[in-house]
């Protein structure tokens, strides 16, 4: 549901699994029906299309399992999974990649310019976030097209769809590169009438990448340039659980296993948390 248990003490987390050798690894998304995860590898300038990006898969457990289970992509970043499908988000292109068999169908985002993070709401329907350009594109009935844009999305990156509502995470107002003078928040998309809010009182948290839910319906988001993951209130505070390094990216949530798995961007790593409380 919307929202969920306002509590909020700090967890004991602890490091369960760490597993090296990626190559830009940006996010991590888990299989439900595999029991394993998807990573997808930049490997590469995340602006080019040179075709040395690809997805790799892991065990729950954190082995290994194909370092290349998918290449020939471009700049590979936020997926989800459902339906059979993996969902990823590749600079200008949704890729609809069939698990059974591995073939790709692609939808072009035309003007995207950075497409980032992918979410499906109830109905089915896929959302991505184009972080450079201030949008959201959405995929209905087969039609890739562009949903909502506005300043007010302050570079969307981190998208997670909940019954009524589209949460984003901003990245924050951007000044030169990928700098921000004032870091992002946790903002919300009304899927009724497209009116974007922020959640609480606005207050900078970072320049957020990912966003998952936890079990109680409170929010889980990496700050990929200070490292750090957050865990964010529904009334929009902040509290700090870990400290990482620069480069803390688009994460996802293990809910049976209380597990939170990283992608850490710059040193080519993927680390799993378990998250007590």
């Amino acid at each position: 549901c919307d929202g969920g248990d306002t509590g909020g003490h700090v967890p004991i987390v602890t490091e369960v699994w760490r597993l090296d050798g990626f190559e830009g690894p940006e996010s991590v998304v888990y299989d439900s029906t595999e029991e394993g995860f998807y990573v997808s590898n930049i490997n590469g300038n995340p602006t080019e299309k040179d075709g040395s990006g690809y997805i790799s898969t892991v065990t729950k457990d954190g082995v290994l399992l194909e370092r290349k289970w998918l290449d020939g992509l471009n700049a590979p970043k936020g997926m989800a999974v459902g339906g059979g499908t993996l969902l990823v988000a590749d600079i200008d292109e949704l890729l609809a990649i069939k698990l059974s068999d591995r073939s790709i169908t692609r939808f072009v985002a035309p003007g995207a310019k950075f497409l980032n993070d992918v979410t499906v709401d109830a109905k089915g329907r896929v959302y991505v976030s184009d972080m450079m350009d201030d949008a959201v594109y959405r995929l209905e009935d087969g039609s890739f097209d562009l949903w909502l844009k506005s300043p007010e999305l302050e570079a969307p990156n981190g998208l997670l769809a909940e019954p009524s509502r589209i949460v984003v995470g901003a990245w924050g107002v951007m000044t030169e590169g990928f700098a921000t003078e004032t870091p992002g928040h946790l903002k919300t998309i009304s899927l009724a009438d497209q009116s974007i809010s922020s959640l609480g009182s606005g207050d900078p948290i970072g320049n957020i990448d990912g966003l998952e839910a936890d079990v109680f319906g409170r929010y889980l988001a990496t700050d990929w340039m200070s490292g750090k993951l957050y865990r964010i209130l529904p009334s929009g505070e902040a509290r700090l659980l870990l400290e990482l390094d620069q480069g803390s990216a688009d994460h996802t949530f293990v809910w049976d296993d209380n597990l939170v798995v990283i992608p850490m961007m710059l040193s080519g790593t993927l680390v799993a948390y378990n998250l007590e409380g």
